[in-house]
């Protein structure tokens, strides 16, 4: 479980870094900076959350770490 909040971790931070390249706020009206913002969290966390639990279920199942 440890193993699982450290990519947790590591992929929250590498989706803030990726998604940092998109210029979201030409999607939302004027003055939304802050849901723009919102959005652009909940998707890096979304983003890592799919992508730790890939990982960590492809090396469960093929017994990497057995």
């Amino acid at each position: 479980m440890l193993l699982k909040a450290i990519l947790y971790i590591i992929f929250t931070f590498l989706a803030i870094w990726a998604l940092d390249s998109i210029n979201i706020n030409g999607l939302f009206k004027q003055n939304r900076y802050y849901a723009s913002r919102v959005l652009y969290l909940m998707v890096s966390i979304s983003l890592s959350y799919l992508v730790t639990n890939f990982l960590y279920d492809f090396f469960t199942y093929s017994n990497l770490f057995n």
